[in-house]
């Protein structure tokens, strides 16, 4: 069942959007060749706890982290280590938080150090189909609509979608429905739960250079591509209205990764 959020319901998330945006940016601004994904994961418990929240990840299905650090042709949910980050490595940093009961939950790719052009183009891609995704995230239209724009600019720039993993619900539970693809399945076009106000959703575009095929590996958690190739991720949890969404994983001044 889809849950429309009241007004104190909405505040509570706001708050927790802050709270996992800031330690997002927190962990972004220290992505450098040496930094170990461990070190990252404890700036951003640090930053969760600070507030007063939870880190959402921490013990969620046993997973060991309270963020994920996802390197290279790792696409989500790897598990925070001692290994360095290396010059040239992209890092995705993955960070919910749970504040009064509600969740906040976003994501970004950050470069460490310097990068081909191919690569930058990989996260820019990845950042701006969300926002060419959420352009139909307002009262009326579908969750099809956006998987479909997020989906037709990927393409468009010569990239390609993970489709085993999508979007999601967000809320009192961390993963709610409705589920938000980034990709728009044969015959769904103009079908899929359509949005309403009070909704509030993760969008979250992972996309591959290669095939969008992927594998997990043998720890039960980290997410590859089948390839080889390099991949990035891109969340926010935005509130649907009657007009322009809102995007309520930016801190009080209305910034976001």
């Amino acid at each position: 069942m889809i849950k429309i959020k009241s007004p104190h319901e909405i505040k509570l998330m706001a708050e927790a959007g802050q709270i996992a945006e800031l330690a997002r940016r927190a962990c972004g601004d220290l992505v450098a060749p040496g930094i170990t994904t461990r070190e990252l994961d404890h700036v951003a418990k640090k930053v969760i706890t600070g507030f007063g929240a939870k880190p959402s990840f921490l013990g969620y299905g046993g997973f060991p982290g309270s963020v994920c650090c996802s390197v290279n042709d790792e696409v989500i949910h790897g598990i925070p280590s001692s290994r360095k980050i290396k010059e040239g490595d992209i890092v995705k940093i993955d960070v919910g938080a749970l504040y009064m009961g509600y969740h906040g939950d976003c994501a970004a790719t950050y470069a460490a150090g310097a990068i081909p052009e191919s690569t930058e183009k990989l996260i820019q891609v990845t950042r701006q189909s969300f926002y060419e995704g959420i352009k139909y995230a307002r009262e009326g239209y579908r969750i099809s609509d956006i998987s479909k724009a997020v989906e037709d600019y990927t393409a468009a720039n010569g990239f390609f979608q993970v489709r085993d993993y999508v979007g999601h619900g967000v809320g009192s539970e961390l993963h709610e429905e409705p589920e938000v693809p980034n990709f728009l399945a044969p015959g769904r076009a103009g079908h899929g739960p359509r949005l309403v106000a009070g909704m509030t959703i993760a969008v979250e575009p992972m996309v591959c250079m290669g095939t969008w095929q992927v594998n997990t590996m043998p720890d039960g958690w980290t997410v590859k591509t089948a390839d080889g190739s390099l991949s990035a991720h891109y969340e926010n949890t935005i509130l649907i209205t009657k007009d322009e969404p809102i995007i309520l994983t930016a801190d009080k001044d209305g910034r976001h990764a």
